[in-house]
């Protein structure tokens, strides 16, 4: 695992899971778990629910966050 990575080991469908993302990615999902008034192992079953493969799970969970921070982008434009 590159050095760079922050691993975390979550609860999903009864098994343990770990997922690597940048401490950036994890910072947004903990923000959009917020939001949303999840806890982030909610957070992360729900994308990993929505995700088709062959995408993995990292993939799955920075597209999400990527996403969310684009329409909160969006929003804050189309109030200015």
């Amino acid at each position: 695992m590159s050095a760079h990575l922050r691993k975390r080991t979550l609860i999903l469908s009864g098994h343990d899971t770990s997922v690597a993302l940048e401490p950036e990615f994890w910072e947004v999902l903990e923000d959009v778990a917020q939001s949303q008034k999840l806890a982030l192992p909610s957070l992360v079953a729900k994308v990993d629910s929505a995700r088709t493969p062959p995408h993995s799970l990292a993939s799955a969970l920075r597209v999400y966050a990527l996403n969310w921070l684009r329409q909160l982008l969006n929003t804050d434009s189309t109030q200015a």
